[in-house]
């Protein structure tokens, strides 16, 4: 009996608007009551009403629930704390552009990217990750990379015609009424055509409504069309040409790198003469394993100390640039050899240069000397890139 007068209670409180916000109601069907922000819960909603008691120092709580009091994060090595853990509100860190702070991971990664056809509802930064939302109707986004919101779609106007409606990942194509596609006019009641398109004299001519009339003006329009046509394989053509030309120069560039890489590894003339006069094949790669397990052991004691971070900026990038163009044996392997979980090297492969993210936030690590690194680069067979931490006074120009 007591069962079913809980039950009536409910029903009247659902049917008449008074919903409770908790969802959950005590045995004698009082709604549990929520704690509000800054409190967690000391005793569970069953019997009684929930009761709370204020967060700790060290916890916060920073909205309204049924939960308990949640410890406050630490913000990363080097990454700056803007406002301390409070009761309601958690400790805010501030990661850098292009970077937000993970709080199950405890590290700064990458900012997401809306893809074509998706708008940012929310943007990256101390409230977490970029938040991305399908457009809605009306609005479109036509960029494949994009941190933007969602714009609103183009209206013909009353010269133009509307030959493609708008759609979430392309705008509304219009175009100027002028531009008719041509049609031959058709023989209709009282009128017929004669030989060389003339009108027999005596005949009124009467198009049917509806049929489409040759004008001087629908002549333009075609060679409008035409030219527009031109215009375009002409463009067409000159991107071809470009991608053409960016790809022939990228295989010199590499070639020419890979003289010199090949040069700064001891590459003597002697050597290249016997394998060009005499047909011996020289090992390269046994020549550079060589040289870099006899520099490692040079240079690893004496570099133990140097921190990478105190590294010159232009020696970073070289280095990085040779990781981001490593291929099979890039910052990834890199990444692992440094002890690196694999979800967090995919977070770092969300950014538009995943090597400068990783060294930068191993940098930020304590202990990470150019020994550490070196020893890492030799475990992923990276000679080029040990030879560009060891030797300061060295480079490598391509014309």
């Amino acid at each position: 009996m007591r069962l079913l007068a809980v039950c009536a209670l409910l029903l009247f409180k659902v049917s008449f608007g008074d919903a409770c916000a908790s969802n959950k109601f005590t045995e004698s069907g009082q709604c549990c009551s929520l704690c509000p922000a800054g409190f967690g819960v000391e005793a569970q909603c069953e019997k009684e009403d929930t009761k709370c008691a204020p967060c700790p120092p060290g916890t916060f709580s920073s909205s309204e629930g049924l939960g308990p009091c949640l410890p406050c994060i630490k913000c990363p090595y080097r990454a700056p704390m803007i406002s301390s853990c409070s009761a309601d509100q958690d400790t805010q860190c501030e990661c850098g552009n292009g970077l937000f702070f993970m709080r199950d991971h405890g590290l700064c990664a990458p900012c997401s990217k809306c893809t074509r056809g998706e708008g940012a509802v929310r943007q990256c930064g101390l409230q977490g990750d970029t938040v991305c939302q399908m457009c809605g109707p009306g609005t479109f986004s036509e960029e494949r990379i994009s941190t933007k919101s969602c714009q609103a779609c183009t209206q013909c106007s009353d010269s133009e015609v509307e030959i493609r409606p708008c759609m979430p990942n392309s705008d509304t194509l219009c175009m100027d009424k002028k531009l008719h596609i041509l049609s031959r006019p058709t023989v209709t009641d009282g009128t017929r055509e004669a030989p060389g398109d003339e009108v027999i004299e005596g005949e009124e001519t009467s198009p049917a409504p509806g049929t489409p009339k040759f004008t001087p003006q629908d002549e333009a329009g075609s060679n409008n069309i035409l030219a527009y046509v031109s215009v375009l394989a002409a463009v067409v053509l000159g991107l071809l040409i470009y991608v053409a030309y960016k790809c022939w120069r990228s295989c010199k560039q590499k070639k020419a790198l890979s003289k010199a890489r090949a040069a700064e590894l001891g590459s003597s003339p002697e050597g290249e003469k016997l394998q060009s006069d005499s047909g011996v094949f020289l090992d390269s790669h046994s020549l550079q394993d060589n040289q870099l397990s006899k520099a490692g052991t040079k240079t690893d004691s004496k570099q133990d100390a140097r921190l990478y971070i105190n590294l010159p900026p232009h020696r970073q990038e070289e280095v990085e640039r040779l990781l981001q163009e490593g291929g099979g044996r890039g910052w990834r392997q890199l990444g692992a050899a440094l002890g690196y979980e694999p979800e967090q090297l995919d977070l770092f492969g969300r950014g538009e240069a995943p090597a400068h993210t990783l060294l930068s936030n191993w940098a930020q690590k304590e202990g990470s000397t150019l020994g550490l690194l070196c020893s890492a680069l030799a475990r992923i067979e990276r000679p080029d890139v040990v030879t560009g931490l060891t030797c300061p006074t060295q480079g490598v120009s391509v014309v």
